[in-house]
């Protein structure tokens, strides 16, 4: 066994340190909307769209 070695990530998953992935419920019920959320919620409209989430810049922890 390897030691320091960390285990591989799935493809396309990234870790936004500080802040929350919210789905486009979240982002459409939002008292603040921004930019990037509603671009999100726009796009999960569309039939067969997959989505995991956006990083929510009001839930970053200070």
């Amino acid at each position: 066994m390897v030691k320091g070695k960390k285990p591989a990530k799935a493809k396309g998953e990234k870790v936004y340190k500080g802040m929350r992935l919210v789905t486009s419920d979240v982002c459409e019920a939002c008292k603040t909307p921004c930019e990037r959320g509603m671009a999100y919620a726009a796009r999960m409209r569309e039939p067969g769209a997959v989505g995991k989430g956006v990083p929510c810049i009001l839930t970053k922890v200070k």
